[in-house]
């Protein structure tokens, strides 16, 4: 089996900036279906930063993958959070540092002045609640994509509530 082509450089891994609501939609839709472990998220107070190490479903390339008759790809991105003022959530236990989640999607609520709440929501109702003084959120590409385990596409619709 071959890694995907960011080696043959036919594509380049994403690096993604997102300071707006346009844009914080962009970055939702690429980690929607996203894993990751407790024990791959860092909350640093005093630099006002959040950052997780996610494997990322390459939804930019689902289309090609079924043309070319090929498995589904991950990689492994980081999703860093700059200007969090304060962590909360529900649906994780932040000791049990074993604990996997997946990431449906990014959800900003505003407030004043651009601050506001920015939600990373989880399967099974669960949510990381930061607030935030802006939507400073970078999305980062650091492995070669691999062989997604599951066959199929990812599946985990997020609900209304």
């Amino acid at each position: 089996m071959v890694d995907a082509s960011f080696a043959d450089g036919a594509e380049n891994p994403v690096r993604l900036r997102a300071e707006n609501a346009e844009d914080l939609a962009v970055i939702s839709a690429l980690i929607q279906d996203a894993v990751g472990q407790n024990g791959e998220t860092s909350w640093q107070p005093r630099k006002h930063q959040f950052a997780m190490l996610i494997n990322r479903f390459r939804w930019e390339d689902k289309e090609s993958a079924e043309a070319q008759k090929r498995p589904f790809e991950r990689v492994q991105s980081t999703l860093v959070i700059d200007g969090a003022l304060k962590v909360g959530g529900e649906g994780l236990n932040p000791a049990d540092k074993e604990q996997i989640f997946a990431l449906l999607a990014l959800d900003f609520t505003p407030s004043e002045d651009g601050a506001g709440t920015l939600k990373l929501i989880l399967q099974g109702d669960g949510a990381i609640a930061l607030e935030v003084e802006c939507i400073d959120v970078t999305l980062t590409d650091v492995s070669r994509p691999y062989v997604a385990r599951a066959k199929h596409l990812p599946n985990h619709p997020v609900s209304d509530s």
